[in-house]
């Protein structure tokens, strides 16, 4: 018999020999508590509407809502991110029904803290796409551009009317120079100083938003580019972040997830703040239609994604599957 002497001497497969023994050295673990459940709630509706593209998720009722929000508490979710979906003829150019005490996201904020109350984190997105009807994330200017500091003001009024209806955390989505700073002044001159602040520092012009359009009934004319960040720049992602933490985020983002995980890791070794990565729709699509077709083991395909965006240094994520993620952890 032939003798090769210690070769090799290193032998890595040792530690990767039964399921106990990888379960052991494993470098991240996933968590319920690492996990936010974004959710929808429609105006005007009586039964949860299926969402075609997303297999599984739905707009919610308000009933439905607070059912969903109590499952998460069960589950052992973190948080729950709450997005309005407006009746269509309440959507203006100003997109005044998202600022409106009564609604329906005021509306839903108030019906989950009184669901769970503090059990959950419940935060809110922050933005006017929904409401507005031509579907950006802001007013228009005479040029039909989105003018950024108009825009702000009805920010700052925004946070006001979500944080008077009993939200934790307000999420600026709109990618406004500045909306981080006008959010906080806001919230603390109206005596909200608790209410923290989760900032979309990176979110990029992503083709992987498709399904949410639908989700969220969007209106959208033309594109976002002028003012989420290019998927080809990542240092513009750390100009970003530099702002929202000098202006007071509490936490940060980077949205999408998986095709920015490098942007995720990169501000995740930069800050001393909690970092948060978005799973987004079409993300959550993909591994569903192709776990459809039998191409992909769904339940596998979903941990591996999950556990990608953790270990690329993310402390929260935002996923469609946060309560059957949780339950199975």
């Amino acid at each position: 018999m032939t003798k090769y002497g210690s070769f090799p001497g290193a032998r890595p497969r040792r530690l990767r020999t039964t399921p106990a023994m990888r379960r052991m050295v494993a470098e991240h673990r996933l968590h319920p508590a690492d996990l936010i459940l974004p959710a929808f709630v429609r105006e005007g509706i009586s039964e949860p509407v299926p969402i075609s593209a997303m297999p599984g998720v739905v707009q919610h009722t308000r009933d439905t809502l607070r059912k969903a929000a109590a499952e998460a508490v069960g589950a052992g979710v973190a948080g729950i991110m709450l997005f309005g979906v407006p009746e269509d003829a309440k959507k203006d150019a100003a997109g005044t029904a998202g600022t409106d005490p009564d609604g329906i996201l005021q509306i839903a904020i108030r019906d989950v803290k009184e669901e769970v109350g503090d059990d959950l984190v419940i935060m809110s997105d922050l933005c006017l796409d929904e409401y507005t009807d031509h579907g950006h994330c802001g007013v228009l200017d005479a040029g039909g551009r989105v003018d950024n500091d108009a825009t702000l003001e009805r920010y700052a009024e925004m946070a006001q009317v979500q944080a008077d209806a009993g939200v934790h955390v307000v999420a600026p989505s709109g990618m406004m120079d500045g909306q981080v700073g006008v959010v906080r002044d806001a919230l603390d001159q109206t005596g909200h100083e608790d209410v923290s602040i989760l900032a979309y520092t990176a979110k990029y012009s992503s083709a992987f938003y498709g399904p949410f359009r639908e989700a969220v009934g969007s209106s959208l004319q033309g594109d976002r580019k002028t003012y989420q960040q290019d998927p080809a720049n990542l240092r513009e992602s750390l100009r970003e972040l530099a702002l929202d933490l000098e202006e007071g985020a509490d936490m940060v983002m980077v949205k999408p997830a998986l095709p920015y995980l490098d942007v995720l890791a990169k501000v995740a070794d930069t800050v001393d703040v909690p970092v948060a990565a978005y799973q987004i729709s079409g993300e959550y699509a993909m591994i569903e239609a192709a776990a459809e077709k039998g191409w992909i083991d769904r339940d596998k395909a979903i941990l591996e994604a999950l556990t990608g965006i953790k270990r690329a240094g993310a402390d929260m994520i935002l996923t469609y599957w946060a309560t059957e993620v949780a339950r199975g952890l």
